[in-house]
């Protein structure tokens, strides 16, 4: 793509903001002041871009990213370049590959972990977080503090992350494992209608 035309595609996408930006705020029932007061951009700045009279910028968008919580590319709305999966690219970690399976920016963040047999020795480590472990295919040994636990196919573990832990393979084949994890501390919630006092 020559100079030319790559500016005219970026001029038709910085076109394409304002509305999009509108669109976005509406569904979610946010009004210009909520934004505002959010991002910390002033009411007229928001109303100027959504309109088209303001010239999207970096120093804009990313808060009202941040504020949606959705990657600056959505936001936006630039072109996909080939196969969007790419974005998703698998991580190697000595002996584990972790597929990011979320996009959206902080929060408690999504993987799927495969990690294969014999993966480093078992020295336990701490950082800040919270963790949710759930076990898909084969056996996940967890050192967690003084335990020492196996989960199988369909167990789940939780824990605070500064608390000394390691995992890995539990025996000669790959296992593989849904990871949720919060830096900030953030745990899973799980919402479950009440049963009713009435008995059928």
């Amino acid at each position: 793509m020559d100079e030319s035309a790559g500016s005219a595609v970026v001029g038709e996408v910085l076109a394409k903001v304002g509305p999009r930006l509108r669109e976005l705020r509406t569904k979610r029932g946010v009004t210009l002041q909520d934004l505002s007061d959010v991002t910390g951009i002033s009411k007229s700045t928001l109303s100027r871009l959504e309109s088209g009279g303001r010239r999207a910028t970096l120093e804009l968008l990313l808060p009202i990213a941040r504020a949606h919580q959705v990657p600056l590319d959505e936001l936006v709305g630039a072109p996909e370049v080939g196969d969007p999966r790419v974005r998703l690219a698998p991580r190697e970690l000595g002996g584990m590959t972790a597929i990011p399976l979320t996009r959206r920016p902080g929060g408690v963040q999504a993987y799927k972990m495969i990690i294969e047999p014999g993966r480093d020795r078992p020295e336990q480590r701490t950082h800040e977080g919270h963790e949710w472990l759930y076990v898909l295919n084969g056996r996940l040994r967890l050192l967690l503090a003084e335990h020492d636990l196996v989960l199988k196919p369909g167990e789940a573990a939780e824990f605070d992350t500064r608390l000394p832990h390691w995992f890995g393979a539990a025996d000669d084949e790959p296992v593989e494992i849904l990871s949720l994890f919060g830096r900030q501390g953030e745990r899973m919630h799980v919402r479950a209608r009440p049963r009713s006092a009435k008995q059928d």
